[in-house]
């Protein structure tokens, strides 16, 4: 009973030596180290915070950052992408966890899953305190997390405007978490859905996504008009030019997958039977070739708005156009 008592509060503490946040969930891994940082600035505000990548943890990199200190300083280590360690590193921080330092927490981001599993695994049975981070795909899950955002934020939301918020802003939890922060900010009162309506009208049809398809179903005005109005509401370019990489990609690889059921598509292509059925439709008037063609657009339009070209609107606009038509190059043959 004892044990199980201190095992409960060293997992509820963020202060514990080792915190093993695991998933994919970028937001949420974010969080699991904001969470740890303000906990060690909270107890010393000169905490010492090293956010680490795999490349720069190199053998021996741990044992010096977590050597005793003059000063006995308080220090956040945090290493990101865990399970991409080089095999001597994660010897270093399996030592590390036999026997952690005074003073020093240590956050492990890892993806979960088998890559790296012999770290995540001698994590656990070290005793660290665990976070999880999965990634949200099912719409139920981006409900529970609107709801549990209001929640936290000691305010009150009805279904009806929980719902209203995931169908008007999409799937991304940085973009619901910022939705829910404004609206709590500058509503006053229980938030229902006539609120959610009159703040994110036409958010919708404007998102990253909604241009994409419009893209890939051949629909270019359409698809402009949604890019234009996204870019006004402030998405910024980088995700347009995701949404539709994903969209092209996913074309082509339900064009070169064997005939089947959604559900065994599914399984094999690593896509929700939904999106089968949708890209099904969306694909009708693809080629190969202009699936390569579409591809290289938005190669192009990607490295523009990530500094390679001087007007990140013009290079998606000529990537939009230039998808949907390939879109339409079947009928064009």
């Amino acid at each position: 009973m004892l044990v199980a008592m201190a095992r409960k509060a060293a997992q509820d503490d963020p202060l514990a030596p080792v915190t093993l946040a695991v998933g994919q969930e970028e937001l949420l891994l974010d969080r699991a180290v904001q969470e740890v940082v303000a906990a060690a600035k909270a107890s010393d505000a000169d905490t010492d915070v090293r956010d680490l990548t795999p490349d720069q943890l190199q053998p021996g990199t741990l044992a010096e950052l977590t050597s005793p200190s003059l000063f006995a300083e308080r220090k956040v280590v945090v290493v990101r992408n865990a399970q991409d360690l080089s095999a001597d590193t994660v010897k270093d921080v399996k030592a590390y966890l036999a026997s952690p330092a005074e003073e020093i927490t240590l956050v492990l981001l890892h993806a979960g899953g088998a890559k790296g599993k012999g770290l995540l695994d001698a994590a656990r049975k070290a005793g660290a305190r665990e976070v999880a981070c999965p990634r949200m795909t099912k719409p139920a899950d981006r409900l529970a997390f609107v709801r549990g955002e209001f929640r936290a934020a000691g305010r009150s939301a009805t279904p009806e405007a929980c719902q209203a918020l995931v169908d008007a802003v999409g799937s991304d939890l940085r973009e619901l978490a910022s939705a829910v922060s404004q609206l709590v900010a500058d509503v006053e009162g229980t938030i229902d859905e006539a609120i959610v309506g009159r703040y994110y009208t036409g958010r919708a049809e404007a998102s990253s996504f909604t241009v994409a398809d419009r893209a890939v179903e051949g629909r270019a005005a359409e698809a402009l008009e949604a890019l234009r109005w996204s870019l006004a509401t402030g998405v910024v370019p980088v995700l347009i030019t995701s949404a539709l990489a994903q969209g092209v990609r996913a074309i082509g690889k339900l064009q070169s997958a064997r005939g089947g059921r959604p559900g065994d598509l599914a399984r094999e292509l690593g896509m929700p039977p939904w999106k089968i059925d949708r890209v099904r439709q969306q694909m009708r008037g693809w080629t190969p070739d202009g699936v390569a063609v579409a591809l290289r657009a938005v190669a192009e339009a990607d490295a523009g708005v990530k500094g390679g070209g001087d007007d990140p609107e013009y290079v998606l606009e000529k990537a939009v156009v230039t998808i949907a038509r390939a879109a339409r190059s079947r009928g064009r043959a």
